[in-house]
Formats: structure tokens, sequence, C-alpha cells
């Protein structure tokens, strides 16, 4: 059986190495992209401090849609280039909020957020969705945090079949 551990490193990127191997050995021989979501929404719900969901939006040809997360319940459906996740998505660039109710157009699927970080999942120039974290915490989320994720969806996107 596996077990997400991070250490308590106040070292990020540290923090995201560490989690960066464990990723990598959980998607070890499975290349259900599904699965594989699910683990690392887990992953990172178990690991990083500060989060009130973590989780995918999978586009499906026209919008994201919910994907595996943990946290509370979530909007379903989200169109590209709205709110912070659409935004992402549409325009391809890590987004980091830092207090999502100054963001234009924030859709408030869980009120107790209060920033946000979306990184794109773009696989051969091919939008797959978004990897979408939460935070209680106004300015939860930095660089650091960016380069982990996106390092973290990159390994996501190699292992798993699209």
């Amino acid at each position: 059986m596996f077990e997400a551990r991070a250490s308590e490193a106040a070292d990020k990127p540290a923090l995201y190495a560490e989690l960066a191997a464990q990723a990598a050995a959980l998607f070890s021989g499975e290349r259900n992209a599904i699965a594989n979501a699910a683990n690392l929404a887990a992953l990172l719900w178990h690991s990083l401090p500060d989060l009130n969901w973590a989780g995918f939006y999978l586009f499906d040809g026209s919008e994201l849609v919910l994907g595996p997360f943990q946290g509370k319940i979530a909007c379903v459906r989200i169109a590209l280039g709205r709110g912070v996740c659409g935004t992402a998505a549409s325009t391809g660039i890590t987004q980091i909020v830092e207090d999502v109710h100054q963001f234009p157009g924030h859709i408030a699927c869980d009120s107790a957020s209060n920033s946000e970080i979306v990184v794109p999942l773009i696989k051969a120039g091919k939008l797959i969705g978004v990897l979408d974290l939460d935070s209680p915490r106004i300015a939860r989320f930095d660089r650091q945090d960016a380069a982990g994720l996106e390092a973290l969806a990159a390994i996501w996107l190699d292992a798993s079949n699209h």
C-alpha cells in the first residue's frame, strides 16, 4: 500500500521534489489518466498545507468538466476564459491569484476559498484540462508552488494516456 508522506520542510522546492518522486512511484505501471488524476489529487490534498480543494477539470472539447478531486462539492462545468480555471485553460499560462475576490469573473464554488493556483494541462499542443488548488489563506500560492505543481502536472501528463 502506498502512503503519502511529505516532509515538514519549509523548503518548497524540496517538498515538491519529494512529491514528484512520490507521484512518479504512484503512476508507475498505470496509464489511466483518471486513476492517476485521482491519486495526484489525493497526494496533494494530504501533503500540502492550507488547502480546501485540490483537483482536476478536464477539457471535453468545448468546456472544462469536473474531474477527480479532494475537497468540498465543486462546480461541474467551466467555460473557457471564465474564472481562474477557464483563464488558465484559454491562455495556457499558470494563474496565481492571491485574493480570488479581486479576480474579475471569479467563480465562487466554495466561499471559504481566498486564493487559488491553476496549472494548464497541455500535451503536444492540445488542452487536456487544468490542475486547480484552492486555499482559505490569502496569498497561499507563489512562484515556487507554480514550479512544483507544473512539474507534477508534467509527470501526470507523461504517465497518463490522453
